[in-house]
């Protein structure tokens, strides 16, 4: 007998190791293979029974319902898993195999199609790896949305002694995870994906910037980076083709403005995480001064997927400027929480209401915050914005690395807008004065509106304008969009405030 049982953060948090113990204990005989997570988190931890080759879920599995799962007549019983609704709708590219094979299994990798796409790139012109990515239309799937191509190619071209590949796993946005699902379900993919951009530009060296509120990914990358090495898909020789390309993991300390690739950059270096003025950038001075490709985990994870499958498949999907699938993070007060790889396109509206199940509470959803902490909060009226880069920022919001977090209507909008406020000022750098001070100056400001000083307001939105036209980085420059959106879809909870206090 296989029973499958994730390892994954989320459902070791919501008791999967206590069903483990019960079920080796129970079913001694019985093959218990770790997965990462499919992604239902609601149903975590999900236990699956292999029966005639065919995956049956059961969750969410408590150490109770073991005797039930092992001998079939548990209440919990789902069906197969790959015909459940969650499963079925999916586009899942990059997420392909998270949740189906043992992540540290190189060969479990190599049966669903793994290492297929490095093959393939170690065969081709380095010019030739680059264009393939550009033609993808693949763009970063960190926050801005950058083509990668272009970033790759301007490495490509940069002359120098030495080049890097860093990827960006410092996730600290609210409501997002998808970085870490990968890194603990299906590592090798991170490590292919730089590999062939190391090939493809031109760099012999790798680093993942890794936050350190995430050991078990540290854990599984480490000991993946280990097995890579010694299959050969990583060192001097890649898988025999007289490639040099090597990697290791460092990890964070735990500040937010480390996932700005050059706070990032100086960090990596030993150095305080301050950002850096740009010019110049990372792709011409870098790592260490050298020419540099800085992705996050999701955009080279997708890497192996364009070259398995060529990059006229991948550029298939989606819509506009936006190709592929984008990786929803569900979260915040939703019924049913967690991933959902799809094409670019589908609308708010049907992620949030439909996918989603609405809110936990059963009460009205009011808002849905995408992008993180310093992400707009769209209202329900602009539930119809399709998901892409630009077609969700004609509706006044940033899709970044597309975490989504849901709000009801007993959510107070002013003090949401306040926690982005305090977020920036606890969380600045202290590089540049409209983040540094002007985020201290906006909260004060807000508390001005609560206590009832309606004259506050128009403070508010000259200082947020500062604010965005001033920064350096993200941080400061888009805080200013969860504050005003909160203040202009909102404003019965500012000026509800006010009316309190008179």
């Amino acid at each position: 007998m296989k029973i499958y049982v994730p390892m994954d953060s989320a459902a070791k948090a919501l008791g999967a190791e206590d069903v483990v113990a019960a079920l080796r204990a129970a079913a001694p005989e019985a093959q218990i293979i770790r997965t990462g997570t499919r992604g239902m988190i609601w149903l975590e931890p999900l236990v699956e029974i292999e029966i005639d080759g065919v995956r049956h879920g059961y969750g969410p599995a408590t150490v109770g319902d073991v005797g039930g799962i092992l001998d079939g007549t548990s209440p919990k019983a789902l069906g197969p898993v790959e015909h459940l609704d969650w499963m079925k709708r999916q586009t899942r590219l990059t997420f392909a195999r998270t949740g189906v094979i043992d992540p540290l299994d190189l060969e479990d990798y190599a049966a669903h199609g793994g290492l297929v796409g490095l093959r393939r790139a170690i065969a081709m012109d380095a010019h030739d790896i680059v264009a393939e990515v550009t033609k993808s239309g693949l763009r970063g799937r960190g926050g801005a949305g950058f083509p990668t191509g272009i970033k790759w190619k301007t490495v490509q071209e940069a002359q120098a002694p030495q080049k890097y590949i860093v990827c960006n796993a410092d996730e600290g946005d609210s409501g997002t995870f998808a970085d870490r699902m990968i890194m603990e379900g299906d590592p090798f993919s991170l490590v292919e994906g730089m590999a062939i951009a190391g090939i493809g530009v031109g760099a012999t060296r790798g680093y993942v910037y890794l936050r350190s509120e995430y050991p078990d990914a540290i854990a599984v990358m480490c000991r993946a980076v280990e097995i890579a090495r010694g299959a050969g898909v990583l060192g001097s020789d890649v898988l025999g083709s007289g490639h040099a390309f090597d990697m290791e993991i460092r990890v964070g300390a735990g500040a937010y403005v480390c996932g700005e690739e050059t706070a990032l950059l100086n960090s990596l270096e030993g150095k305080r995480g301050v950002v850096r003025a740009k010019p110049p950038l990372p792709a011409l001075e870098g790592f260490l001064g050298r020419p540099t490709v800085v992705n996050n985990v999701i955009s080279l994870a997708t890497v192996p997927v364009i070259f398995e499958r060529g990059a006229q498949h991948y550029a298939d999907f989606g819509l506009g400027r936006s190709r592929g699938t984008v990786t929803l993070q569900i979260a915040g007060n939703v019924a049913r929480g967690g991933l959902f790889e799809t094409a670019f396109g589908i609308t708010l509206g049907e992620v949030v209401n439909d996918l989603g199940g609405g809110t936990m509470t059963g009460r009205p959803v009011k808002a849905v915050q995408v992008g993180g902490p310093l992400g707009a909060y769209i209202p329900v009226s602009n539930f119809d914005a399709p998901l892409g880069y630009e077609e969700l920022d004609a509706k006044g919001g940033l899709l970044g690395h597309a975490g989504l977090v849901v709000f009801d209507d007993s959510a107070d909008m002013l003090q949401m807008a306040r926690f982005a406020m305090e977020f920036c000022a606890v969380e600045s750098c202290g590089k540049c004065t409209p983040c540094r001070i002007g985020a201290v100056r906006g909260v004060e400001t807000i508390d001005r509106i609560a206590a009832g000083d309606g004259t506050a307001i128009p403070l508010l939105t000259d200082l947020c304008e500062t604010m965005k036209d001033g920064s350096l980085c993200a941080l400061g420059g888009f805080t200013p969009f969860p504050v005003m959106s909160a203040l202009t879809h909102f404003p019965n909870d500012f000026a509800t405030q006010q009316e309190a206090a008179e």
